[in-house]
């Protein structure tokens, strides 16, 4: 394979789900710089529900939005810094903000049939001359051939990266292939094509090379696998493959050997693996990020966080409904 596969290390931002946004600025430093030295890319760094994202709705952070960003800027000496922002959570003085304090990469989410809402904030990264992606999350809850119209829209707000995001860690490698393959084959030749793995289901290091076969030459992993429910794909197990298969990347094996285990895994307040709960995440295609508020909930009013969150599934929510679990968990209480 001659394409050269670009990882976006997403420890800083997805990981800040795992560990409810409470990584200090020191923490961050240091992250951003094992991560840097491994060679990754390009390192994501916000409030786990991007620009905006720190408020009661989705939790506080430990340090504020400039912090954050600034501190992984002035660390990290060869990757680029992206940001995540979810319209109508993050605002276009966000990205602006975000962009004077030295982020280059701009990725602007929306669930996998909305890509409206993204025109203007994809608009505004371009014209701000960011290396602007466009992501789509919660992919398997629409066809492959509705994905690839929503992100032609993308694409043509000026996206020049277009990315299958498996929010839920439910896609299975036959799903990704559908997706990925659909947008390499169909979009323009110039616009890049990128996967974003979950692991709920035990296929994020699967899932990705799938991915990689299919076309796409950008892929998201973490350190340990650092990120919502049973995480991200762990980048120190997908050099391995990569390396196994002679794919051509930037990253250094024993390096992310070395900061998964010394660093991040005794930074974890909560061991991300695969779990009844994030097991029930990929199975039922539920949101990654529900996976602590469940929990919680389901302590708080004394029910199983399973049948939450299968609730929560059979509704229909996506990303940025995390208000409608506390009530899922009353209902489920008050029927005992």
């Amino acid at each position: 394979m001659s394409r050269k596969i670009l990882i976006n290390d997403v420890t800083l931002r997805d990981g800040m789900h795992a560990i409810r946004h409470q990584y200090s600025k020191e923490q961050i430093a240091e992250l951003t710089r094992v991560i840097d030295d491994s060679g990754a890319d390009i390192i994501e760094a916000t409030h786990g529900d991007g620009l905006g994202g720190s408020s009661i709705q989705y939790g506080f952070s430990k340090e504020s939005e400039e912090t954050i960003i600034r501190t992984t800027v002035e660390n990290a000496k060869n990757a680029k810094v992206a940001v995540l922002l979810l319209p109508g959570i993050g605002v276009i003085d966000h990205l602006e903000r975000a962009h004077e304090w030295g982020a280059s990469v701009a990725r602007v989410a929306t669930h996998c049939t909305e890509a409206d809402v993204s025109e203007q904030h994809i608009g505004k990264a371009a014209e701000l001359g960011m290396d602007t992606v466009g992501f789509l999350m919660m992919s398997h809850r629409t066809s492959p051939e509705n994905l690839l119209e929503e992100a032609k829209k993308m694409e043509s707000y000026g996206a020049g990266t277009v990315y299958a995001v498996d929010s839920a860690g439910a896609l299975t490698m036959d799903g990704v292939k559908e997706r990925v393959s659909l947008l390499r084959n169909n979009l323009d030749q110039k616009t890049e094509v990128g996967f974003h793995g979950h692991n709920n289901l035990s296929l994020a290091v699967a899932n990705s090379v799938v991915a990689i076969e299919e076309g796409a030459n950008r892929i998201d992993s973490s350190l340990a696998g650092m990120g919502a429910g049973a995480g991200n794909t762990a980048t120190e197990q997908l050099v391995a493959v990569l390396d196994r298969m002679g794919i051509d990347h930037n990253l250094d094996l024993y390096k992310t050997m070395d900061a998964a285990e010394n660093l991040m895994k005794p930074m974890m307040e909560r061991p991300v693996q695969i779990d009844r709960l994030s097991l029930t995440l990929g199975y039922t295609g539920v949101y990654s990020s529900f996976l602590l508020f469940a929990e919680r909930a389901g302590k708080e009013y004394g029910v199983d966080p399973r049948d939450i969150l299968t609730r929560i599934a059979e509704m229909g929510a996506v990303g940025g409904q995390e208000d409608w679990i506390v009530g899922v968990a009353q209902e489920l209480a008050a029927g005992k």
